[in-house]
């Protein structure tokens, strides 16, 4: 029988031992848009064991652009990220064993997500806020991480291991994080992408790297794939002595309160989180609205038009969290998100 892993496995970086040890490994991705669309499907090829896709969005046709595991059919449809994902990456290698999370991730929840047999966590979600939630997180329960970052034409790519002697926490090179409206957004600044490729393939190099346990060092990459500049520092020995996080093991964004009502970028879309981490039976749900409301349901998500809000298409998902379109003001949203779940 033809091993479909043969020509990886033919690398002396990896060999037999190193697949195996692909094989038995669990990566949690946190965002599968542009960056974490490519990672998936890399991990999935390379014959990862188990891969957590978790997403909070659902496809729209301008992620077509950049976002390689969807097409037209999941935009029509709009479906959430993770369960695109799922499907496509179960055509690709129904060997490894895929979790989907329709969640909105924050300090409420990542903790839940870090499983016993987790080896490492990938940062597909290109948001500076949970790059230090990640941070912490990766700290507090010693898992390396592989953040990945792209606008424009320009990336950056660095990999963390708190186990690893001497090496730097995000907060060691980057204290706090940019202000709001201190870096550019894809809504204001576009990206380019070939820039989303080489980016994510750099982040699944260091992660297979790291599970494959072949000593190379920790490093912080930047490019500009238009240019063709390409920098690579060192990060081993880098860690700061008297780190806030990392040395001291304080857990500041672990231990944030999280937002209850937050405009979405550029999209005239605010979501609404519940009071209080939830789940929510969303096809007995789905019964109870059709009276008053078009119900398109599933088990990650209700698609619903209420019959007298029909400019407000609201998306919810199992976690309780909600997505109400057409407006840009919180209370509105909120006052919706109370007729629907009743908090």
């Amino acid at each position: 029988m033809t091993d479909r892993y043969h020509r990886q496995s033919l690398l002396p970086q990896i060999g037999r031992a190193g697949q195996e040890r692909l094989r038995a490994a669990h990566v949690l991705l946190l965002g599968v848009g542009a960056l974490g669309s490519t990672i998936a499907e890399q991990l999935v090829r390379a014959g990862i064991g188990k891969l957590t896709l978790v997403d909070r969005d659902v496809v729209e046709l301008t992620n077509l652009q950049r976002q390689t595991l969807f097409d037209e059919s999941d935009a029509r449809r709009g479906l959430p990220k993770v369960e695109a994902a799922a499907s496509r990456l179960h055509d690709v290698n129904s060997e490894v064993e895929l979790e989907s999370r329709a969640i909105d991730v924050d300090a409420s929840n990542i903790e839940s997500l870090i499983e016993n047999d987790s080896t490492l966590i990938l940062d597909g979600s290109d948001n500076a806020e949970l790059r230090y939630l990640i941070n912490d997180v990766s700290i507090k329960r010693s898992r390396p991480w592989v953040m990945g970052g792209c606008i424009g034409t320009e990336g950056r790519i660095a990999s963390f291991d708190p186990k690893h002697e001497g090496s730097p926490c995000l907060r060691c090179l980057f204290p706090t994080p940019p202000s709001a409206g201190e870096l550019a957004t894809c809504d204001t600044a576009g990206v380019l992408a070939p820039a989303i490729g080489v980016v994510a393939s750099l982040q699944v190099a260091s992660a297979m790297r790291m599970i494959v346990g072949d000593g190379s060092p920790l490093q912080l990459i930047t490019i500009d794939v238009w240019s063709g500049r390409f920098k690579t520092i060192d990060l081993s020995g880098a860690r700061v002595a008297d780190c806030i996080c990392c040395a001291e093991k304080s857990f500041e964004f672990l231990n944030r309160a999280s937002a209850g009502g937050t405009r979405l970028c550029g999209r005239n879309v605010v979501q609404v989180r519940p009071p209080s981490p939830t789940r929510i039976d969303l096809l007995k749900l789905a019964d109870k609205l059709r009276p008053i409301a078009t119900v398109d349901a599933t088990q990650l998500m209700l698609k619903l038009i209420l019959n007298e809000k029909p400019d407000h298409p609201i998306n919810l998902f199992g976690d309780g969290r909600m997505l109400v379109f057409g407006t840009d003001d919180p209370t509105v949203a909120r006052s919706i998100y109370a007729r629907v779940v009743g908090t």
